[in-house]
């Protein structure tokens, strides 16, 4: 009797990765740009590249590649496919994004979430607010949440009744530069081992800094002039393995000394918006 083969359940950060969806940027959604918010307009030839090679570095790392098929309607911000839902153990939570020009986004992956096997096993509503980019698994029982401008405590509250076997642990976010400027949980640490996160200790609130201390898990430090270049936002491929975003080289010489095997990707126009390698990419098994 043969085996169905695992699609889905990814509570963690740090295991092998598996399958992940991903969205190419199409010419066409490209416009969409200063609605969004996005720091410059994208070359469309340029951010394709970009976005291929990228792709061909997931394929390397034994990932299976699942693009998007569903409309982005003009939205560039559909690039970044880690926001509009979780997968846990029991299939993806349909998020509810605090940046309303991304709220479209949730019906269009869950069609594609359809067509790769995952099953939705809940879904937020009005007025509750979260997105992926505030939600980081510790470990498969431990997510840590960031209460901010883009998930409020009503988008929170419907996550613990979703995840009723999971421990959530609330942080309180920075205002840093405004609720027009993203800051998520995941702009400020990323877990790349059960014992090892990268992160930009000054805005850590001081609990995060505690439970990671307390857990004996270290920190590699972002320097000051790396932190608004997305030093903090790398991607887990395996435990210790990362993949991150060209420049930032005091981050990847911290992170080789302490064991990290560093892939990088070019990624100036897919940078554009503010997403790094984990916003890119939308996990769906890690083992």
């Amino acid at each position: 009797m043969s085996v169905e083969p695992k699609l889905y359940g990814c509570q963690s950060m740090t295991g092998e990765l598996r399958r992940v969806l991903v969205r190419a940027p199409r010419a066409e959604d490209l416009h969409g740009w200063r609605a969004c918010g996005w720091r410059d307009e994208p070359d469309p030839a340029a951010i394709a590249r970009e976005h291929e090679a990228l792709c061909e570095l997931l394929e390397g790392a034994g990932a299976e590649v699942v693009l998007a098929e569903s409309p982005a309607d003009g939205n560039p911000d559909a690039i970044y496919t880690y926001d509009p839902a979780l997968v846990a153990d029991t299939g993806a939570l349909l998020l509810h994004p605090g940046k309303e020009c991304r709220r479209a986004e949730v019906d269009a992956m869950a069609d594609d979430l359809e067509r790769a096997g995952v099953p939705v096993a809940g879904r937020l509503h009005d007025p509750e607010w979260a997105e992926g980019g505030d939600c980081c698994w510790l470990d498969e029982r431990t997510l840590l949440v960031g209460c901010g401008y883009r998930t409020n405590e009503a988008g929170i509250a419907r996550l613990r009744d979703l995840l009723p076997e999971v421990d959530l642990i609330v942080y309180d976010l920075p205002h840093w530069h405004g609720r027009d400027e993203v800051m998520h949980l995941l702009s400020l640490l990323s877990p790349l081992a059960p014992d090892l996160v990268v992160a930009y200790p000054p805005l850590l609130p001081t609990r995060l800094a505690q439970l990671l201390e307390e857990r004996g898990i270290e920190v590699v430090p972002v320097p000051d002039e790396e932190f608004g270049t997305m030093g903090t936002n790398v991607l887990a491929l395996a435990p210790r393995v990362a993949l991150a975003v060209e420049g930032n080289p005091l981050t990847r010489e911290r992170l080789e000394r302490a064991g990290v095997e560093v892939l990088t990707y070019r990624g100036e126009e897919l940078s554009k918006g503010d997403g790094g390698p984990t916003c890119l990419t939308r996990p769906l098994l890690r083992t």
